[in-house]
């Protein structure tokens, strides 16, 4: 097998820097909240003080501006502390200056509803221990996480792959992920591209412990024990709706050898550069995974050829409720016929762009060549 090795394509990583820095003020926010309490009461006592020196000029929408932050950065009891603060201010500053600073009461009431949203806010947040922006950051690293599992190891020089993953109406998370794993040998690439049950945010936790669970399976397990293992652990979960689709390929990268698997999932596509056409692969189908105990994955073998392509998508590439299988099918291989005399790079992107099922389904498309 050669040695060198070539990069293989991904989907650019979200940037997320400002939000994991933002994060480290967390842990500093829960050592000293009474120093955070202090330093929003001196901004109000400010604030205070500015709107009764120049009435005219500062408006009362000042307050508003310290509500919010306050709201974002401290615990329901802290936050408390602060808010009595600021009405307590509000309502003497409002009834020293009467007619001099108009719409007091007006603007004091929207103040306290701001408040009374920021405290609802907050306790929503301490009820899962984050404090701040450390939730929306747990979040973005739950993204990225997800994406990451998704990134396939180097390749031999003769060989390329690449994964495209959108989710529906351009979520920060789908339902479809995908796993890589090579042999330590590097003789074998194995990819498991998942379906669950759902879509975009509503399925992004499951897919995330799905995605890592399974990842841990990928080349630990033989080939044809991997989807088992994997319903296996579905089933243990007792998910409401826990069932999902995949489908598992693994590909000798010395011979092109292959063999895959079906777990309720779309039969992969393969072009054979010695007919220069593609063509549906027809191996045997097994059920969903977390569905039946005890379930069966029959496997197929084929061999990628130097030229040969194979492809992986999920339903959303081919499925659309006004128009039948077979022309998802027609219309993702003309779009692939497209790609034969320049090269398959950036097919999976193009087929998750103009997928069937539009914005409006998670999809996700690994393609595999060889040169």
């Amino acid at each position: 097998m050669a040695h060198n090795e070539s990069s293989v394509s991904r989907r650019p990583r979200y940037a997320a820097g400002p939000m994991r820095r933002l994060r480290l003020l967390g842990p500093w926010l829960s050592r000293a909240p009474w120093v955070v309490v202090t330093a929003f009461l001196l901004l109000s006592i400010l604030a205070t003080a500015a709107v009764f020196v120049w009435p005219t000029v500062v408006p009362w929408g000042v307050y508003g501006l310290i509500v919010v932050a306050a709201g974002l950065f401290l615990e329901p009891r802290y936050l408390l502390v602060v808010y009595i603060g600021l009405f307590l201010a509000m309502a003497i500053l409002g009834a020293y200056l009467g007619p001099v600073k108009p719409t007091t009461t007006g603007a004091q009431i929207v103040t306290v509803v701001t408040m009374l949203l920021m405290i609802w806010l907050s306790h929503a947040r301490a009820q899962v221990g984050v404090v701040g922006v450390t939730g929306e950051s747990m979040l973005v690293d739950m993204r990225d996480r997800l994406r990451a599992q998704g990134e396939l190891p180097p390749l031999p020089a003769q060989w390329g792959a690449e994964v495209a993953l959108e989710s529906a109406y351009g979520d920060s998370f789908a339902g479809d992920f995908v796993v890589a794993s090579r042999s330590t040998d590097g003789c074998t690439l194995e990819i498991a591209l998942v379906d669950v049950s759902g879509k975009g945010r509503e399925v992004g936790a499951r897919s995330l412990l799905l995605s890592g669970a399974l990842g841990g399976l990928l080349g630990e397990m033989s080939e044809r024990g991997f989807l088992q293992s994997a319903n296996n652990h579905l089933l243990r979960l007792r998910w409401p709706e826990g069932f999902a689709t995949a489908v598992h390929v693994a590909v000798n990268l010395e011979t092109g050898n292959f063999t895959i698997g079906y777990a309720g999932h779309p039969a992969a596509a393969q072009f054979a550069a010695g007919s220069g056409r593609w063509r549906m692969l027809s191996g045997g189908r097994g059920p969903l995974l977390g569905v039946i105990d005890h379930a069966e994955y029959p496997r197929e073998n084929g061999t990628i050829r130097r030229g040969d392509a194979l492809v992986l998508y999920s339903d959303g590439v081919i499925e659309a409720r006004d128009k039948a299988l077979v022309d998802g099918i027609d219309r993702m291989l003309g779009r692939a016929e497209s790609f034969i005399r320049t090269g398959f790079e950036g097919l999976a992107q193009r087929l998750c762009d103009q997928a069937a099922a539009g914005l409006g389904d998670d999809r996700a498309v690994v393609t595999i060549w060889r040169t």
